[in-house]
């Protein structure tokens, strides 16, 4: 998934809530050898000893697009959000949090009136844009549209701190404008790409045709809006290249910003967009504006109506009539192959955790979340942190001067726990039990102005970019702070009724690999008070890549789909950090009791039983055309990989299960990258 400010994410994809019960009522079988097959060698592919059966017998359901540990979380998370939104609906007129989640929650499964309406609610947008008459009509038509959520067009845009002065709030606009997932669709002329591009055409053509255009008309537009897509998707940068922070820094005043981009009036779109007193922005591809403001005043007025109608109506169509939800789906699929819709209750809890996460998040917390879970996940917080520094001090490639800073940095993260300490309150929002995209509208809106509203002020750094039911974690490098929500701490990352060796191998493995963000190819370029700057070395920053040039290398060698392959250098900083939090993890938990115990439990060892509780947490089937788009898209590693690879560095797995010269995960001793 994209990074969302900066966010470095342990998961694949962010997942909603699920909640651990009481340790007394646990009654899960951590390590069940149904799921293995003991006959796979552990050094010939460790992944399929561990979970080679249960991949035989759970197969991708229909309405998925894979299934896996998480998936199995979220299913059941899903479920609990289903039992607080339908409690809600009976409790709207107890207060305001009900009244909102309840109603919202209405007007999304009231599929009888979305029919009866259709997409008479964006009628009003429609004929808006048919009305402009001007070049800077249409520039009016974007910002009113961004300030208003009707659709994002041509650019992204942000109030976020700035990198390199971090306690200040700055304008970034960012490279954008285009809607399927990845510039290459667009630019590459493999299979895959035509084939998603031609459905992609068919797909613009039949919605327009859902909004009353003709068949000729329904061509010509299509055309518009891959035309001007593509062009915007030959200037972006590549996900590779975007994940460099210095390469994406660039800082310009708002005069020598429009003076670049004689079309784009900065300083009047700021403005528009409601900031005022902007002096200065940072955008992430100087070279993607140079050639938007290119575009604006080259291409036809006629076709940049069209782009802005499809970007109202592609924003607007999951919440409209069943004719638009369907055929929205059946584009959906040639990316995913997902065989079925995700059913409309799922849908509805996964929107409203998004859009009112902090009312929904607040119900959470009071029904599901065990305030010991807090203090445990805080004594293992520092548990690792302890450990990680003791690794750091004895680091044999780095300089005195370098772990000094590297000391100093990991001494100051911030660690959140569970859930924000303030809560959002959605102040003016309304919600409608009968308007549906309105109530999507308003949400945003108010995300919108609590953006913008933050310019001029000081930065704000309690501030969660997840809600609390998440089963997520992530770092933030300008705030230097690892995060963990309420609703990654359960099975099988956390469990009360766990040996430490499933709890190790679980949460602190997550634990670590947040932590490692902090120093891996991106995250090691901020310093301890979250400012972008170097403080290394230049001898350590050789040697420090040197050793993550190994792990590209490493990943990149791994098969996917027939000839597609692990991008290493899109994966780089998840690899490091899984490599990392493995590693740490590993340390801290010879620790405990029962690592220097050493007591077998249903015939593993203590370490037997770590790595194979990370190994089971990676287990996914995953449907071959979603996998296929992970490869463009995702900066993480398919499952098999992100449970094999980091072991075969790490000379304890080699160990724990006798790993021989001979066994396909080997690696020579002296070929095993250790970095943290």
């Amino acid at each position: 998934m994209s990074k969302f400010l900066r966010h470095s994410v342990l998961l694949i994809f962010i997942l909603p809530i699920f909640s651990f019960d009481p340790p007394k009522k646990k009654s899960v079988k951590f390590i069940d050898k149904a799921n293995m097959d003991l006959s796979i060698k552990p050094g010939d592919n460790f992944y399929l000893y561990v979970n080679a059966n249960w991949l035989k017998r759970n197969p991708v359901p229909a309405s998925k697009t894979r299934w896996g540990s998480f998936d199995q979380l979220r299913e059941l998370s899903t479920e609990r959000i289903h039992s607080l939104l339908e409690e809600a609906t009976t409790k709207t007129s107890l207060d305001r949090l009900h009244q909102m989640v309840g109603d919202y929650y209405t007007s999304g499964m009231d599929s009888l009136n979305l029919e009866q309406f259709g997409y008479d609610p964006i009628k009003p947008d429609l004929q808006r844009i048919d009305g402009i008459m001007s070049l800077s009509g249409l520039l009016d038509e974007v910002a009113y549209d961004r300030v208003h959520a009707l659709g994002t067009e041509l650019f992204g845009f942000s109030i976020s701190q700035d990198s390199k002065n971090v306690n200040a709030y700055i304008p970034h606009f960012s490279q954008g404008g285009t809607s399927l997932p990845d510039r290459d669709y667009y630019l590459k002329n493999d299979r895959r790409s035509t084939r998603v591009r031609e459905a992609y055409l068919r797909h613009l053509k039949n919605m327009f045709h859902l909004i009353g255009a003709d068949d000729a008309a329904t061509v010509a537009d299509a055309d518009a809006v891959m035309r001007i897509e593509t062009a915007l998707a030959k200037s972006q940068l590549s996900r590779t290249e975007m994940r460099d922070p210095d390469k994406t820094y660039n800082k310009f005043s708002v005069k020598d910003f429009t003076t670049m981009t004689p079309s784009l009036d900065w300083k009047a779109i700021l403005m528009k967009f409601q900031v005022v007193g902007a002096d200065s922005i940072v955008t992430n591809n100087p070279s993607f504006f140079r050639s938007a403001d290119l575009l604006v005043g080259a291409l036809p007025l006629q076709d940049w109506k069209i782009y802005l109608k499809w970007k109202v109506l592609s924003s607007a169509a999951p919440y409209l009539s069943k004719a638009f939800i369907d055929e929205d789906f059946t584009f959906a699929q040639v990316l995913s192959g997902q065989k079925e819709q995700t059913p409309r209750w799922q849908r509805m809890s996964n929107l409203i955790d998004r859009q009112l996460g902090d009312f929904l998040g607040q119900l959470y917390v009071a029904r599901y979340f065990k305030p010991e879970a807090k203090q445990r996940m805080q004594d293992l917080v520092n548990n690792m942190v302890s450990t990680f520094s003791d690794r750091i001090k004895k680091l044999d490639w780095m300089s005195a001067e370098t772990k000094t800073k590297a000391l100093e940095k990991l001494d100051a993260i911030t660690k959140k726990i569970a859930y924000p300490d303030k809560w959002k309150e959605y102040e003016g929002v309304t919600i409608d039990k009968k308007d549906l995209l309105g109530n999507t509208r308003r949400c945003e809106v108010w995300a919108y102005n609590d953006m913008v509203s933050r310019f001029g002020k000081p930065v704000d750094k309690t501030r969660w970019g997840m809600t609390p039911p998440t089963i997520n974690a992530y770092y933030q490098p300008t705030n230097n702070e690892i995060v963990f929500p309420a609703g990654i701490l359960q099975y099988p990352f956390f469990d009360f009724a766990a040996d430490d060796a499933v709890n190790y191998g679980g949460i602190a493995a997550v634990i670590g690999h947040e932590m490692t963000h902090g120093f891996d190819d991106e995250g090691r370029k901020y310093a301890a008070d979250g400012n972008l700057k170097d403080w290394w070395t230049k001898d350590d920053a050789a040697k420090f890549t040197k050793k993550a040039n190994e792990v590209v290398e490493q990943y990149s060698a791994f098969t996917v789909l027939d000839t597609l392959h692990v991008n290493g250098k899109l994966t780089l900083g998840e690899n490091l950090a899984d490599l990392g939090g493995l590693s740490i993890a590993y340390e801290a938990f010879t620790k405990t009791p029962q690592f220097k115990e050493g007591k077998k439990i249903d015939g593993f060892t203590p370490a037997q039983r770590f790595f194979i509780n990370w190994a089971q947490v990676w287990r996914t089937n995953i449907l071959p055309e979603t996998a296929s788009q992970l490869v463009l898209t995702d900066s993480h590693s398919p499952g098999m990989y992100r449970a094999n690879a980091p072991l075969e560095n790490i000379d304890a797995w080699y160990q724990a299960f006798d790993v021989k010269p001979g066994d396909k995960m080997y690696k020579p001793e002296n070929e095993r990258t250790k970095i943290w």
